[in-house]
């Protein structure tokens, strides 16, 4: 009899943990967004966004625009799940660099600020491909990798990036499947 009870209470205790931890998570997945917080932050955005695509002889993604694009899409495009995991990585963006660096991302280095994004970039990466799905299924995309792909979206579809930053043939005439690249052609803008 007492083994029954003892098999009775470790389930109960086990589906009880569960279930408060998944409540949990609901919870703070579905939570009021703070855009007011988002809307503060542009000139990180702005920084960020610039340490993904530098300006070189091509513009960079301050000349492009992209922390407005940015801003934008996830204000209006996101669903409030993405936009929590989008801000509350800015959030843990910055407190990693107080907390490591003593100061703000703004004010770091760019050695330093290259070594923060560094951490969130292996950070948010599994060493098994079917872990990241998993992850990606269950939590969403992590804020790195939403970051990454809203700059290089965002600059891209802009004119400066789609005109300068990549070759752009407004009239493209006949189609051809296969171009091949000459060395330090630009990618093409048009496909």
């Amino acid at each position: 009899m007492n083994r029954r009870t003892t098999i009775k209470s470790i389930l109960a205790v086990g589906i009880l943990g569960t279930s408060t931890f998944s409540i949990f998570k609901w919870s703070s997945f579905r939570k009021r967004t703070d855009l007011f917080f988002l809307t503060t932050q542009r000139r990180l955005i702005e920084e960020l966004s610039e340490m993904i695509i530098p300006r070189t002889e091509a513009p960079g993604a301050k000349d492009a625009n992209v922390a407005d694009f940015i801003l934008q899409t996830v204000l209006y495009c996101l669903d409030i799940h993405e936009q929590n995991n989008f801000i509350s990585g800015l959030q843990d963006l910055e407190d990693y660099s107080i907390e490591n660096y003593k100061s703000s991302f703004l004010d770091c280095s760019i050695m330093n600020k290259n070594k923060i994004l560094k951490h969130f970039e292996n950070r948010d990466v599994y060493s098994y491909h079917i872990l990241n799905k998993v992850r990606n299924r269950l939590f969403g995309r992590s804020f790195f990798a939403q970051l990454k792909e809203f700059v290089i979206v965002g600059y891209c579809t802009s004119e400066i990036g789609a005109t300068k930053g990549l070759a752009y043939d407004y009239i493209p005439g006949n189609y051809e499947a296969c171009i091949s690249i000459q060395p330090h052609q630009k990618s093409w803008a048009t496909k």
